[in-house]
């Protein structure tokens, strides 16, 4: 923002028409300020079912994922668990939390696991 109001007041900085000036620190600021409104969260709430009890060609992480849900099923506890839980179980943050979820993803596009939304 700095940068484009040096530029526009370089020149000439009393000669500039103070409605234009004001409309372009508007502009410029509203270009600079980008809310995520509109930002969807697609895990905020939801809950991971095992469908099935595969790991063909699987890697590491996914491994993980659908043992520990096999456990928990395999219990005679509740078919699915949230993904806070999960996360909170193998204790990740950062990187590996994305990781996390792209692991799930590919799950649920091989119809390992269904996502469900609460």
């Amino acid at each position: 923002m700095e940068y484009f109001l040096k530029k526009s007041f370089k020149s000439s900085p009393f000669n500039v028409n103070s409605k234009s000036a004001i409309l372009e620190i508007l502009i410029v600021d509203s270009l600079h300020r980008k809310k995520k409104k509109g930002v969807k969260k697609r895990f905020g709430r939801a809950i991971v079912v095992l469908i099935r009890n595969t790991t063909w060609r699987c890697g590491k992480l996914e491994r993980l994922i659908v043992t520990r849900l096999h456990k928990e099923t395999s219990k005679l506890g509740k078919p699915g668990m949230s993904i806070n839980d999960m996360l909170q179980n193998f204790d990740l943050t950062g990187k590996k939390k994305n990781e996390f979820l792209d692991a799930i993803k590919r799950l649920e596009r091989r119809n390992i696991v269904r996502i469900l939304k609460l």
